[in-house]
């Protein structure tokens, strides 16, 4: 076992909590939203927060550009591939419409501390549309001085002129997708990106200014072994990234057409599996990375970790995040939203979008409105899933219960993570140690008061 001030990790206890379950990136998560929750649900949520009284949050923007212009197999994000370049000149007329449609409902408070561009490849639109898209966000919403603006780098369709662009435009975080630097790992993916290639865009992006570089890795892809994947990160500690995200590839052909190009005798084993994540954690430990959460690692200076700290860290459908709890206003094909007591997704094809739009209607195709006991548990497994300890007194306060009576059952329930060791629990928290940290997706389940209800959803591994 290795013993580290903030988190222990223990290869026996992954083995015995070690189980399915959701990301928690929002409560009630995705895969409860339902068509019941319509343009009208969408819009009224909208008005109420034009009309509230009180101080509004700020806002998070997020825009989803679809297109790349090649495969990945491993991908299970909405996209389009086409080498065509003239479909975003369309595209960004749709996304101009829908922009006006949601400011003329959602009131002149438009401060905006976060923007993220994803994809799909937002780099796929050309220097002229890279203005011409902020130009159109700027128009309708005030981009705070401090605003967080990330966008998501494919290494293999980016140039240094387009790197300095987004500097100029305001973009201050970059997080490059690199998954695996192993050449064989990359054949079998269909994504070929040498290790010199990375390197130049993050050193260009060093050189125009970013505060915070990311980079997203990728472990169980076909063809990996533990000597592959560690060569895999003395490259990515090389290239010294801010935070790095270490994913676990989910493999779910039936869902993700992609997936199907994989060949699934060249996946490492389970066991193989755990052995390149524990790997893989020791390593960017010992390199000085922090863990954040989940699959989540930053340097001790990152804003992330400072996060984690002072214990105002955050979670939304980006991952974790350093600002507070923002409405999340999404834009384009498939793109999620939460406003007030509620989340929204958009229709995920682009030939629905355009028809909504193109009759003056919101392109929401599904949704949820929160109950009171929706919001409370979304509140206590958010925190949970943040590290942070569970105040019963300040829940008491905020939602008018009494935890200790409202959560009886659950704090039964708690009892086998108490007494491994991965949580404390008394009369007045619940505080996650440093050995529970990589079980907070576990611990969390526990207040999901959907998981009973069966939708279909296969969840990935909590490690």
């Amino acid at each position: 076992m290795n013993t580290l001030p903030d988190i222990e990790f223990s290869e026996e206890l992954i083995r015995r909590f070690d189980k399915l379950g959701p990301r928690y990136t929002s409560y009630p998560t995705a895969d409860r939203f339902h068509t019941e929750f319509s343009e009208n649900s969408y819009i009224s949520y909208l008005e109420q927060r034009a009309s509230d009284t009180r101080k509004n949050p700020p806002l998070s923007i997020y825009i989803h550009v679809p297109f790349c212009e090649s495969l990945c197999y491993f991908c299970a994000c909405n996209k389009i591939i086409t080498k065509d370049h003239s479909r975003t000149t369309e595209y960004l007329r749709y996304l101009a419409k829908e922009m006006a449609l949601v400011a003329a409902k959602i009131g002149p408070d438009r401060r905006t501390a976060q923007l993220h561009f994803g994809g799909g490849t937002p780099t796929f639109l050309n220097p002229d549309e890279l203005r011409e898209l902020m130009a159109l966000i700027r128009s309708h919403f005030e981009i705070l001085p401090d605003a967080e603006l990330g966008i998501e780098i494919d290494p293999r369709t980016v140039s240094d002129d387009t790197l300095a662009l987004l500097a100029e435009l305001g973009f201050n975080r970059t997080s490059f997708g690199v998954q695996d630097f192993d050449p064989a790992v990359q054949q079998a993916v269909n994504r070929i990106q040498p290790y010199e290639m990375v390197e130049k865009a993050v050193t260009a992006s060093r050189k125009a200014g970013f505060e915070s570089i990311n980079a997203d890795l990728i472990y169980g892809l076909p063809k990996q072994s533990m000597g592959s994947f560690n060569r895999t990160l003395d490259q990515v500690i090389a290239l010294s990234p801010d935070r790095i995200a270490l994913y676990n590839y989910a493999h779910l052909p039936s869902r993700f057409k992609a997936q199907r190009q994989i060949i699934e005798s060249e996946l490492p084993s389970a066991e193989e599996r755990l052995q390149i994540f524990l790997m893989s954690v020791r390593r960017l430990l010992d390199a000085g990375y922090i863990y954040i959460g989940l699959d989540h690692f930053s340097k001790p200076e990152d804003e992330l970790n400072k996060a984690r700290l002072d214990k105002s860290l955050h979670r939304n459908f980006q991952g974790y995040t350093t600002r507070a709890d923002c409405d999340l206003i999404g834009f384009g094909v498939s793109a999620i939203g939460k406003v007030g007591h509620s989340y929204s997704q958009s229709v995920r094809t682009i030939k629905a979008y355009y028809e909504h739009l193109d009759a003056d209607q919101l392109p929401i195709e599904k949704g949820f409105s929160l109950s009171a006991d929706d919001v409370l548990r979304r509140q206590v497994i958010m925190e949970l899933m943040c590290s942070g300890p569970v105040d019963f007194a300040a829940i008491n306060q905020a939602h008018g219960i009494d935890f200790l009576t409202y959560f009886a059952d659950e704090l039964t329930q708690l009892q086998q993570y108490e007494e491994a060791e991965l949580i404390k629990v008394d009369q007045h928290s619940i505080i996650v140690t440093a050995k529970g940290r990589m079980f907070v997706r576990a611990v969390g389940m526990v207040f999901d008061k959907y998981l009973a209800q069966q939708t279909g959803a296969k969840y990935s591994k909590l490690i």
